[in-house]
């Protein structure tokens, strides 16, 4: 099994526990601490999110972007529903992240957008099963 961990440099680590767990995510805290949140998005899917200064550890001379000021990275998230979609925008926007694009509406595909506090781009994403095939 393939898993994949996405490592996001914040600014506040609180809020930004607080808007993901106010996404319905839930925490590892054996991966825990005062400088990072493990962040369980699925099975195969976790987010750490990071201070600022425990990010710049991994990264060679230690120079952190910032996604408030340019589009670092997309981020997009499957989901099971046109309604999941317009739900995980609303409790997005309600535990303080901002509108991105306009709802992207294709029939046989739809999708929202959102920022993360930080300026973190998520999309999310569905397709009708029918048009896949």
């Amino acid at each position: 099994m393939r898993m994949i961990f996405v490592n996001l440099p914040v600014a506040d680590l609180a809020r930004a526990k607080a808007f993901y767990g106010g996404l319905g995510f839930g925490f590892n805290e054996q991966f825990s601490d005062e400088n990072a949140a493990s962040v369980v998005i699925s099975e195969q899917i976790v987010v750490m999110l990071l201070t600022r200064d425990r990010f710049a550890d991994f990264v060679p001379g230690g120079a952190v972007g910032d996604p408030a000021q340019a589009t670092t990275v997309l981020n997009a998230l499957s989901v099971d529903s046109r309604e999941e979609a317009d739900d995980m925008l609303a409790r997005a926007l309600a535990s303080g992240g901002k509108p991105w694009q306009p709802a992207q509406d294709h029939g046989f595909m739809y999708g929202t957008s959102f920022t993360d506090p930080d300026g973190h781009v998520w999309e999310t994403m569905w397709m009708d099963p029918s048009a896949v095939q």
